[in-house]
């Protein structure tokens, strides 16, 4: 397996030969390369029948879960092939599987990172641009009458500018569950907030996280 924003091998096992990776994402240190091994290449062409993506969200979620519940503290890389069990489940139903949890040099300073990160792939955590009426008490209105009980602005920003209508906000807002989220839309929708998830905007997720 190798982290999905770092497909080095799986590229070069695709197309028969070693891959330079133009861009590729860095957070999994210990496993993302832009070229694979001469060496490496050659034995995972012979020996392995293929290569399994795992999201840098999922490997955040599964750091979190080692340290919790295990007491384990592991890098990224290091949590990476526990992190693939998921979504290989169907395959090693019923049999046993031996995972190498290998490396610990997890800097303490990237905690809030990896929270952040897990959360976004858990679908807990969201970005959005919300345009919000120029008046007086409308962030209240909107934190009484869309927002959960279990609902948390972990972000915002705005500019109050008068001389327009409405202006936008970006805020981030944690949920307990994707049901919750929904549920918030919704309210969104009945009040005809206009609003527009950022997510999945690459150039946003590198400026927040």
């Amino acid at each position: 397996m190798e982290p999905a924003g770092a497909a080095a091998m799986k590229e070069s096992l695709d197309q028969g030969k070693r891959v330079i990776l133009e861009n590729f994402e860095k957070f999994v240190d210990g496993a993302a390369v832009s070229l694979v091994g001469e060496l490496n290449f050659e034995i995972a062409r012979e020996v392995i029948d293929g290569m399994i993506l795992v999201p840098e969200g999922k490997v955040c979620t599964t750091i979190l879960r080692l340290y919790n519940e295990e007491a384990i503290v592991a890098e990224p890389a290091g949590a990476l092939s526990i992190a693939a069990l998921d979504l290989m489940a169907d395959k090693i139903k019923g049999k046993n599987v031996v995972c190498i949890v290998s490396g610990g040099n997890n800097d303490i300073t990237r905690t809030e990172e990896i929270k952040e990160r897990s959360l976004l792939y858990e679908g807990l955590k969201h970005y959005l641009i919300i345009r919000f009426p120029q008046r007086s008490g409308a962030l209240r209105e909107f934190v009484n009458e869309v927002l959960g009980p279990d609902d948390d602005i972990t972000h915002f920003e705005y500019t109050k500018k008068n001389s327009r209508d409405s202006g936008p906000a970006l805020v981030g807002i944690e949920t307990r569950s994707m049901a919750d989220y929904q549920a918030m839309l919704q309210r969104m929708e009945d009040k005809h907030i206009n609003y527009k998830s950022v997510n999945d905007s690459p150039d946003l997720f590198h400026l927040l996280i």
